[in-house]
């Protein structure tokens, strides 16, 4: 079982597939979630992944991830009945491990559902298996406690997603309100949210 891969950065492509040569001159390709392919250096330079090797029948894959957070989120992801490797890395490409893993303990249905191929009864699926068993993962930055999306901004980011907002978009905008100014009311947390756009 390959852990994790220590080398340097050959390739990357837009898709999130990576290509890594370690000391002893072995290639590896991996496949990353588009939010680990966001933050990995520029071909040429050092890298070291924490890993998960899938091991099926027909196939050998080698997926990667910068945190042991990501990782652990994605191997919890495929117990789910239904949730493959694809699925899963659709998952951690749309949201950050710590967003998804707060959207999966808060219930948020509807921001799984903004994922393509989560339809309501894998995101009804997803969250009765893992709402519970994720919280440990629902971190922001090292040793940053989060605790699940308050009902407040839920309702916020739904309203916002009504109005045609792009999901993720409407979700930064009512976080960066509540850390910064607070509001009293989702009607207040809107308006805000939406002089933060």
């Amino acid at each position: 079982m390959i852990s994790r891969l220590r080398g340097q950065l050959l390739s990357r492509d837009a898709e999130g597939v990576i290509e890594v040569e370690t000391a002893g001159g072995v290639v590896y390709e991996a496949e990353v979630p588009l939010t680990v392919l966001q933050r990995i250096p520029n071909p040429g330079s050092s890298i070291e992944l924490r890993t998960l090797q899938v091991v099926r029948d027909d196939s050998v894959a080698l997926f990667g991830f910068l945190g042991t957070g990501e990782r652990e989120l994605f191997r919890r992801l495929m117990v789910v009945k239904g949730v493959g490797t694809k699925l899963a890395l659709k998952l951690l490409s749309a949201y950050a491990a710590p967003r998804l893993a707060r959207a999966l303990a808060g219930k948020e249905i509807s921001a799984l559902q903004q994922v393509s191929g989560v339809g309501k009864k894998t995101a009804e699926r997803l969250v009765l298996e893992l709402w519970d068993k994720v919280a440990d993962l629902a971190m922001e930055g090292p040793g940053g406690d989060k605790a699940p999306t308050p009902p407040l901004a839920q309702e916020a980011v739904a309203a916002l997603v009504a109005l045609g907002y792009n999901f993720a978009k409407a979700d930064v905008a009512v976080r960066r309100v509540l850390e910064n100014e607070g509001a009293e009311s989702v009607e207040e947390l809107i308006r805000k949210a939406l002089e933060w756009r």
